[in-house]
């Protein structure tokens, strides 16, 4: 291949500026990937090794029960267990006993097959009137997104989700100029009974 100016081909000192700089962009791109794939390579010969020294973290199945308890009390077949396992560490850090309770719920839970959420409060309560209190924590976690006092999350929390067709999380106005002036759409006004005994009024800070 004929090369002139510097040793380097006539396609790169006779091509335009743009033309030069994705040359060189290729190349760079060429190098990353040929690096890149080495990495990967690399991490694939020793990540067998690693993953056969870690057995199945307890953690693990402490965070499937917690996510089957939640599904019956949310009355959901989905829910994030990347959430599920943030807010079942910080009810378990802020009361570490809640981790005897939560089983004592997914027990109840395996043995009773309530077919709704009202059904398995109500048979947690009459079994064990402390687990009304994990109850309200669970609740509290997934639909305010708030476990141990803190925010877990905000936008994904179900409390959001139930009223996405009227209401916008409070971070920023997403709809045009006065959109609040507009008619919300109609919604069902709720029916049944609480599932649980009442709990004292508590007025929280703002």
């Amino acid at each position: 291949m004929r090369q002139d100016r510097n040793g380097r081909p006539p396609a790169e000192w006779c091509a335009t500026p743009n033309a030069m700089r994705l040359n060189r962009l290729v190349r760079m791109s060429r190098r990353d990937v040929l690096l890149g794939g080495l990495g990967l390579s690399v991490a694939g010969l020793l990540s067998p090794a690693r993953a056969d020294t870690q057995a199945p973290a307890e953690k693990d199945s402490e965070v499937g029960r917690f996510m089957a308890v939640s599904q019956r009390l949310t009355d959901r077949t989905v829910l994030d267990s990347r959430i599920g396992t943030a807010l079942y560490a910080g009810i378990v850090h802020a009361n570490p006993d809640r981790a005897a309770k939560v089983q004592a719920l997914y027990t109840l839970l395996e043995d009773s097959k309530p077919a709704t959420a009202a059904d398995f409060a109500r048979a947690a309560e009459h079994a064990d009137p402390a687990l009304k209190d994990v109850i309200h924590e669970i609740l509290t976690g997934w639909y305010r997104g708030v476990a141990d006092n803190k925010v877990v999350v905000y936008r994904s929390a179900l409390m959001f989700d139930i009223t996405k067709d009227a209401i916008y999380p409070k971070t920023y106005a997403a709809g045009g100029p006065f959109y609040w002036t507009s008619k919300p759409p109609e919604v069902d006004r709720p029916t049944g009974s609480p599932a649980l005994s009442p709990s004292p009024f508590v007025i929280e800070p703002t």
